[in-house]
């Protein structure tokens, strides 16, 4: 049985490392300020007192192949949400496409442990996409979708989103090399953005994930 001091949980973390200094871990992954004064960040227990830097470099060593997209032609606020949901399914990268800021209010700074990078339209996303090798597949209730549970879903892919209300742009849907929607039960004719993000990127995991 380990001898090691079980630091003391909080509503929110963890506090100070018991013992003071002289027993803390060894490690360059370890931050003193966190070790010192405790670590109330909403990281997974293996990352607790873990530098921010030293969390980003493990996790790239383990990021799953597929990319996120989402077109930011309105300021939609469910992008903080869905680079979230990024982060927790391990996506590669996180794409913005039109408008360089976004609410990162509900990202819950989880855009600090995720790659975001930026496209000033459709043409720059879609040339990167070519230039990389990645197919992209559209994520929308549009006439000749497949259902995601019966698509095809690359392992290698970039999931394009579209915004709250309008959905993908006619540019982005004809950009894409594949086109997928979830079926629904009710009599709303679409679900809440980030929701339908994390249903598509947990069907990615399902399958894909080891």
């Amino acid at each position: 049985m380990s001898s090691e001091p079980t630091p003391e949980l909080t509503t929110h973390g963890v506090g100070p490392w018991p013992g003071g200094s002289e027993s803390w871990p060894d490690g360059e992954e370890y931050d003193p300020e966190l070790l010192a004064h405790g670590d109330t960040r909403n990281v997974i227990d293996r990352y607790r007192y873990w530098r921010m830097e030293a969390i980003v470099a493990d996790l790239d060593t383990r990021r799953h192949p597929f990319h996120v997209a989402i077109e930011n032609w309105q300021h939609d606020m469910n992008i903080g949400s869905i680079v979230r949901s990024a982060n927790a399914f391990l996506a590669d990268t996180v794409h913005i496409v039109g408008r360089r800021r976004w609410n990162k209010r509900g990202a819950m700074v989880t855009d600090r442990y995720q790659h975001v990078v930026h496209h000033d339209d459709i043409s720059a996303f879609a040339e990167w996409a070519r230039s990389e090798g990645i197919p992209i597949i559209a994520v929308d209730n549009v006439d000749g979708a497949v259902p995601v549970d019966r698509a095809e879903l690359p392992e290698r892919c970039v999931l394009l989103f579209g915004q709250e209300g309008p959905g993908l742009t006619a540019e982005a849907i004809a950009a894409a090399a594949g086109h997928i929607e979830i079926t629904q039960y009710g009599s709303t004719r679409s679900i809440n953005a980030s929701a339908a993000a994390a249903v598509i990127m947990y069907e990615w995991c399902r399958r894909h994930a080891g």
